[in-house]
């Protein structure tokens, strides 16, 4: 009798931690195709329902269902119709076709404004020290968008409409994190005599990149993968306009542990490729101005993967490394399926030894890499590991072409 409850106690231990798995493995968040399948494994009495209670399905091993309406959709996870146990935000996708680049770009982007990279003590004409821009409430990541209701969009508007105070108080409006906000500050005569802040700022970012994607029926690209971020200051930088533009490769420089590589160039002289409209943790969007400019692959032309095609194993990148895009192959070691926050939805390792003969693996320049699996685009490559070159994470391609989060 003892050994028989000791063998009941397991067992229901055993069943409950079994429920208890099952039911953690649902997952929050589904993105999924128009005309997609859900399948998600449950174990009996487990039932998965429209908010309008309509019952999928329920059964021992399975419930499914086939979306066909756009938007977004919940559904409700319940234990035998009674105890409510979680909530599953499904978005439907139109099915889109894309043609994957892997193009090398150079990339212009300029701010909302000027962007406030940091701050400094001022040396007045009279020798005394000044901070001006003490108590305004104006910080590193701000933007500056207007003095005396006068619009700022670079740096020398900014130090014109400064120097045309005479030192009486000016009214500054700025944006912090999205919000509007307004100051007063009194400029300082400094000992070059010119009136100062105490501000240092910018007001556009250059670099190079790749480009993931071309929509044909849209006529728009996305590139990178990841947002453009102000180096000082960390910050997502807000952009007020930008481009990519044609580059020549110039050098690459091989990442080794604990040294990242990158890809050096210079941005051709009348080369516009397209312009910028959004700059995103998933990437920066754009339409395509003159695709003369831009070197397409039609036959690559392919559908976009749902996160839930995706398989551990191997996948190949394309990338425009030594000038002329090629296809490199890579593996796909761990994917995130619930993962709507961030660019880090799958860690990648390259194992091409050509590219790593070249590259080191993945280098600065290679964001936005395209990923192909199974003839689908399923993602870019984002970042790299700095103890190892040839390991990095990539961000999913449903997340490249809807890059909003629940």
């Amino acid at each position: 009798m003892k050994y028989l409850k000791k063998f009941v106690l397991l067992f229901v231990l055993f069943f409950m931690y079994s429920y208890i798995v099952s039911i953690d493995n649902i997952p929050i968040n589904i993105k999924i195709f128009q005309g997609e399948n859900i399948d998600i494994p449950t174990l009996w009495g487990i039932n998965i329902e429209k908010e309008n209670d309509e019952i999928i399905e329920t059964t021992s091993n399975l419930s499914s269902s086939t979306f066909n309406k756009i938007g977004k959709e919940k559904l409700q996870v319940n234990l035998f119709n009674k105890i409510k146990l979680k909530t599953i935000n499904v978005e439907v996708l139109e099915q889109i076709e894309v043609i994957p680049s892997g193009e090398i770009v150079g990339i212009k982007l300029y701010t909302n404004g000027v962007l406030v990279v940091g701050t400094t003590s001022i040396e007045g004409n009279d020798g005394k020290i000044y901070k001006p821009f003490e108590n305004t409430g104006i910080q590193e990541g701000d933007s500056i968008i207007e003095i005396n209701g006068v619009s700022i969009n670079s740096t020398k508007e900014l130090i014109t409409e400064i120097n045309k105070s005479g030192g009486n108080d000016i009214e500054i409006t700025y944006l912090h994190e999205s919000e509007q906000k307004s100051a007063k500050i009194t400029p300082i005569l400094g000992k070059e005599s010119n009136y100062k802040l105490g501000l240092w700022v910018r007001d556009s970012a250059a670099g190079v990149g790749t480009l993931t994607f071309y929509n044909e029926e849209e006529n728009s690209f996305v590139a990178l993968g990841h947002a453009i971020t102000d180096i000082d200051t960390g910050e997502i930088i807000q952009t007020s306009s930008g481009e990519i533009d044609d580059v020549e490769i110039i050098s690459v420089v091989k990442g080794e542990k604990e040294e990242p590589g990158r890809i050096e160039g210079s941005i051709k002289n009348n080369s516009c490729i397209g312009s910028i409209y959004n700059n995103t943790q998933f990437g920066i969007y754009g339409i395509v101005k003159n695709k003369s400019n831009l070197n397409l692959n039609y036959n690559r032309k392919m559908k976009v993967a749902s996160r839930g095609e995706i398989e551990i194993g191997k996948a190949t990148c394309l990338s425009g490394i030594d000038g002329e895009v090629k296809e490199y192959e890579l593996e796909i070691e761990k994917i995130y399926l619930n993962n709507n926050y961030d660019n880090k939805s799958m860690v990648i390792k390259i194992t091409d030894e050509n590219l790593i003969s070249k590259s080191g693996g993945i280098i600065q320049g290679m964001s936005g890499s395209p990923i192909i699996q199974n003839g689908k685009l399923i993602g870019a490559i984002t970042h790299v590991l700095v103890n190892d070159p040839q390991i990095g994470y990539a961000v999913f391609a449903d997340q490249m072409i809807n890059p909003k989060s629940y």
